[in-house]
């Protein structure tokens, strides 16, 4: 297959990508605006493989995705171009409502055009994944034991979530009225390898390093459940392949964790791996944990049924919690170059998304 990944240079996107291009026969044009977050070093695997391209582009700007559908040729088109981070949402909302709805309207129309002007043998193998979170759900609230699952009422909280929910409910749309052949898949929250330093796991990894102290909101017993970035590509691939047109499957890790418990865990492996990175003024890393005001209309509780995707694809997780986050602590390890560039841009490992301000201080 051709494979058109708008994003590709960001955390999921390139991790999709390393996979195709090292795993599969498929070919990548890779659609990015190359934004803060994303970054061609995560693709320095592949980039030089003849079986990808990279398309520096606006998702939004309709005349130039045109001219790269025409091009290319793509028989399939996996949307992944999102900005997606809450705390940057709540500083910045336009830039969520820009990207995330207008964006994704311009692509599903340049997506209608190319494909309603492809003969039929190719018409009708043409899919448009759109990848989605299960942030759109809202908040299931402590004390409940309740899932995500595929009917669940959107009920978003943040203006991230919120920007991503209208992107779904576009994608239906385009699917119901204009027969485009649509999935969505909706995720649980994704760590892992090559991951921007502004999500909590990288975030914690590299401030603890740096001896900053690890702010955690409110009293860290706020719930999501983590997925494994390898094991979301398997189950996009999966869908892209096997999924049913116009259906909706959500992923996840099947790992509920507290965010406390998070940090925690994250502590002790650097003490276990990197005790000599330590400050030498502390004795543990736990030590640098300290609890914080809460983020605005913080979300108490994610938990995702998976269900439908294990019983109709196939697909499960491989890597539980205590496996796939050692690996991560080990890659940001073994990996600082990449990460200090990272740092040595506009990026400080800060706290953003307070509405007011107050003492700067790495987040968690």
């Amino acid at each position: 297959m051709r494979l058109l990944i708008s994003g590709g240079a960001g955390f999921i996107g390139s991790a999709v990508i390393r996979h195709v291009i090292q795993h599969t026969p498929h070919t990548v044009v890779n659609v990015d605006k190359l934004t803060y977050a994303g970054n061609l070093e995560s693709l320095s695997p592949v980039s030089g493989d003849q079986r990808y391209a990279l398309e520096h582009a606006d998702i939004a700007d309709r005349a130039r995705i045109d001219r790269v559908l025409a091009e290319h040729q793509p028989d399939v088109i996996m949307h992944l171009a999102a900005e997606s981070h809450v705390d940057r949402s709540i500083d910045s909302p336009g830039d969520f409502i820009q990207t995330n709805i207008v964006g994704t309207y311009s692509l599903l129309e340049a997506a209608r055009a190319y494909w309603q002007a492809l003969p039929p043998s190719r018409r009708v193998t043409f899919r448009f994944h759109h990848v989605s979170t299960d942030e759109v759900y809202g908040d299931l609230g402590r004390g409940t034991s309740a899932l995500f699952t595929e009917d669940t009422p959107y009920a978003p909280s943040s203006p991230y979530a919120a920007s991503k929910a209208a992107s779904d409910h576009l994608v239906r749309a385009w699917q119901r009225t204009f027969g485009l052949p649509t999935l969505i898949t909706n995720c649980s929250n994704n760590y892992g390898p090559y991951q921007f330093a502004e999500k909590l796991i990288p975030h914690t990894i590299l401030s603890a390093l740096f001896g900053k102290r690890l702010a955690v909101y409110g009293d860290g017993q706020h719930v999501r459940d983590w997925l494994y970035v390898e094991d979301h590509v398997r189950a996009l691939l999966s869908v892209l392949s096997d999924g049913q047109v116009g259906q909706t499957y959500n992923i996840g890790g099947h790992t509920e964790q507290k965010n406390l418990t998070v940090v925690q865990t994250i502590c002790d492996l650097l003490e276990e791996l990197a005790p000599g990175r330590r400050s030498p003024e502390l004795t543990h890393y736990r030590e640098l944990i300290t609890f914080v005001p809460d983020r605005p209309g913080h979300d108490e509780r994610y938990a995702t049924d998976a269900s439908k995707i294990e019983r109709a694809l196939g697909w499960r997780p491989r890597e539980s919690f205590a496996s796939g986050l050692r690996k991560t602590v080990l890659w940001y390890l073994d990996n600082e170059a990449w990460w200090q560039r990272i740092l040595s841009g506009a990026y400080r490992l800060t706290r953003i998304g307070q509405l007011s301000s107050g003492p700067e201080t790495s987040r968690v």
